[in-house]
């Protein structure tokens, strides 16, 4: 907000140029990196640009008329992801309902790439941003929300950023999950984790811990494993707590690429463990081990993430909320004969 209680807009080259005391076509010139523009010019330009936070737009015309830009862009961690690729199918059907282009985004779990993509985004005027967010400080993102730029957060939640999420009961599911093992009659649980950074990895972690105190049992850290991020990982880590004195009686994969590696390697050496996997996953009835799975609806996570964010570029000025989609006990894989 402006100190005369109005609402704050987005700086333009007209303001560069009284700031700078420059042409408005020297300003033009400096932020289009056009060349023989004089060092000293340069420089005043560009001080300006920093102190009023001014972005070049890349969609001038539109904004000249008024209009929204009718794009909006997503973040996600990896396209070739089965998980982020649904969300992204299911965001861009969302937004062609809305007469919306969508513009995908991989962060590649960098919260330096995260940063530069999204002021990327900002910076060609999207009407708003879907996050899986990266890094854990998005306070970067404050100016960008108070001109009215809308941005949604989901399956993890923004760190230094009052914004709307959309989460998964990743607790929840966990401590169901795992209490089904306990009441099973397993103590010694093996638990493969890709990150302990990662805010899923924390709340599916507690929520395996919370089903073990409940139940009066230990935890023991010996039986976890971090930093298994792909099925061969998971496949190791599985083959080395099997080798214990006191192995695992059962396994906890907190994602689906580390429950696919499990499977290959209790499937291997013919274990009678139990197996409890966070994610659903295509072919998860037909792998040759039988496994529960946290299951979920990946496309309603996007779908409630997307109509809230359109809710928001069509004017909601309601308090920022945080949407928690349940979870569910699923029994995959096929039992041995």
């Amino acid at each position: 907000m402006t100190s005369d209680g109005g609402r704050a807009r987005r700086p333009t080259m007209v303001d560069v140029a009284a700031r700078a005391g420059v042409s408005l076509k020297t300003v033009s010139r400096v932020v289009n990196n056009a060349p023989h523009v004089q060092p000293e010019l340069v420089e005043r330009v560009l001080t300006a640009v920093a102190e009023l936070g001014f972005r070049r737009n890349h969609l001038a015309s539109s904004l000249r008329s008024g209009q929204a830009t009718a794009t909006i862009g997503l973040l996600i961690e990896e396209i070739a992801n089965p998980f982020y690729a649904t969300i992204a199918g299911a965001a861009a059907e969302v937004a062609g309902h809305h007469g919306t282009m969508l513009i995908i985004a991989n962060s590649e779990e960098d919260p330096a790439r995260e940063r530069q993509l999204l002021r990327d985004m900002c910076a060609r005027r999207v009407d708003g941003l879907l996050v899986v967010p990266a890094g854990e400080d998005h306070s970067f993102l404050r100016a960008e929300v108070e001109l009215g730029t809308p941005v949604v957060f989901l399956d993890r939640p923004a760190g230094g950023l009052l914004a709307d999420t959309v989460l998964l009961d990743n607790r929840g599911g966990a401590r169901a999950g795992v209490c089904r093992l306990v009441e099973a009659g397993h103590r010694r649980i093996g638990v493969l984790l890709d990150s302990i950074g990662v805010h899923t990895m924390r709340e599916r972690l507690d929520g395996a811990r919370d089903a073990l105190t409940s139940a009066g049992t230990p935890y023991d850290t010996g039986l976890l494993r971090d930093g298994v991020r792909d099925p061969a990982a998971a496949a190791r880590a599985v083959s080395e707590l099997l080798d214990l004195p006191d192995p695992p009686t059962a396994f906890f994969s907190l994602n689906n690429r580390i429950t696919l590696g499990a499977v290959e390697e209790l499937h291997r050496r013919g274990s009678d463990a139990a197996l409890l996997g966070f994610d659903d996953f295509d072919m998860a009835a037909l792998v040759p081990y039988p496994l529960t799975v946290i299951a979920y609806d990946t496309r309603e996570l996007a779908r409630t993430a997307a109509e809230l964010l359109f809710r928001r570029i069509g004017g909601d000025r309601s308090w920022p909320r945080t949407v928690v989609l349940p979870t569910e006990l699923v029994e995959r894989g096929i039992p041995p004969r």
